[in-house]
Formats: structure tokens, sequence, C-alpha cells
């Protein structure tokens, strides 16, 4: 079972001057799966992130300066490859994401490479509107016709990835702006990986600054489109995924 301590599994949690809500996540992912490493991604905070990761048990890698939730989870990646972890999983330090629902989302593996933790799917309460809705829905359609299956949530960051997802993220996931969801995921399906979603309840943010400021709400229909351009024009990975390689 990919959600069972019979395996080697990884949280990756992006963090970015996150010290108000950093020490309660881990706390709540030790309560709800303690078999699991936690691994925070200090992307270059200037509070005391870093210190109370420590502090609570976690895991830390200290970023030099910050570099995006994209380039932090490709760092997060490298260290699973790196040491052999069968999954890893992301989850959002600022309590969004309720760990609770990380062994439902890890179980998604056990039929995909890809596990999405979805809104959207007859869990919850999550609401959008406006640019921000109409964009989710056609990147959701655009994906589920990629992927050939069903996809609610193309943008969410709740998502687990087994070793042969893990490998294809070391070598592509990219930096942009929503390149960390929305191309790193075509990348993958068009490299020959599958994805699957659970449906989950995502929380209010529990405390923080958002990484992503409110005006870019504003440009989110343009962005989404544009970032999936990108990503449809990237080439897949030619090597098979299945072909290990030394670190």
């Amino acid at each position: 079972m990919e959600g069972s301590p019979e395996k080697k599994i990884l949280v990756i949690m992006p963090a970015w001057n996150e010290e108000d809500t950093i020490g309660s996540t881990i706390e709540e992912i030790r309560q709800a799966v303690p078999w699991v490493d936690v691994l925070v991604v200090n992307d270059g905070s200037a509070d005391r992130t870093s210190q109370i990761a420590k502090a609570s048990g976690a895991i830390v890698m200290d970023l030099p300066f910050n570099l995006g939730v994209g380039g932090a989870m490709r760092a997060g990646y490298t260290f699973a490859k790196k040491y052999h972890y069968d999954s890893a999983i992301q989850v959002d330090a600022d309590g969004q994401h309720d760990p609770r629902d990380i062994p439902a989302v890890l179980a998604g593996l056990e039929r995909a490479d890809i596990s999405i933790g979805a809104r959207f799917a007859e869990k919850g309460n999550y609401k959008a509107s406006g640019p921000r809705w109409w964009a989710m829905q056609m990147l959701a359609w655009i994906l589920s016709r990629l992927g050939k299956t069903r996809l609610t949530d193309a943008t969410s960051g709740f998502r687990a990835g087994n070793r042969r997802a893990i490998e294809q993220y070391v070598r592509h996931f990219p930096a942009e702006y929503l390149g960390d969801t929305i191309d790193s995921l075509v990348v993958a399906v068009r490299s020959g990986l599958t994805v699957t979603q659970v449906p989950v309840e995502m929380r209010p943010r529990q405390g923080g600054t958002p990484s992503a400021a409110p005006w870019k709400a504003a440009i989110y229909l343009f962005r989404a489109m544009f970032s999936m351009f990108i990503a449809l024009t990237r080439k897949p990975l030619k090597r098979p995924l299945d072909q290990e390689e030394e670190v």
C-alpha cells in the first residue's frame, strides 16, 4: 500500500516566510502519518521558518534565495531521488492541505504514477469565481483529454508521485508561475506517466503571506493559458523513465 509504513515516503513542503504556520502544519503531519519523513524546502525565507521547522522535527533544506514553488519542489524531488524514496507528496506549509488526506492521495498511486488531491470532486466546499474559475475549468478539461481520465483540479499542488514521477520531476520540473502545477503535469503525461485524482477538502490558509499576490488573480486566465501553450510545445522525454540513473 502506498499510504502505509511499508513504503518509504517523503512529504515535501515548500515554504517561504511561513513561520506562523510551519510548526503546526508539521505537527499535524506527524500526528496523521507518523511513518513519513518531512522535508521542508526553505525557499529563501527572511523569517524564522527554517528554525521552527527544524525544532518541529523536519528535515530542512535551506535555499540561498527565493526560487519560487517550482524551484523548491524540484530541489525536493532531487532529495527524494537521491535517498531512494518510493513516493513523494507535496503538502503546502500554510495549512490549506489537510494532512489527514495524505493517505488517500498516496493510495491513488496504486493505480497511477501521479495522484492529485482534487477540489471540485464532490468533497468539501472550496469555491472559485470569475476568470480564475473559468481558467481552472478549461485547464481541467484539456488535461483530462491529455491524461485520458477525468480531472477537476489541474492546478492543485496537493499531489503525490511514485518513483517514475520523481524521476521525471527531477529531469523536468519548471520554475515558471503555474509551471509547478500545469507545465509539470502536461510534460509528465506526454512522457508516458499516468494520472488520477482523489477528492479532498481544502482548508482556508491558516496564516502567513501568499506567494501569489491577490492582483495575480486578475490575470490568472491569460497566464494559465499561456503556461498550457508553452507546456504543449515542450518535447516529451525520449528515454524510458523505468531506466534508473545513478545518483
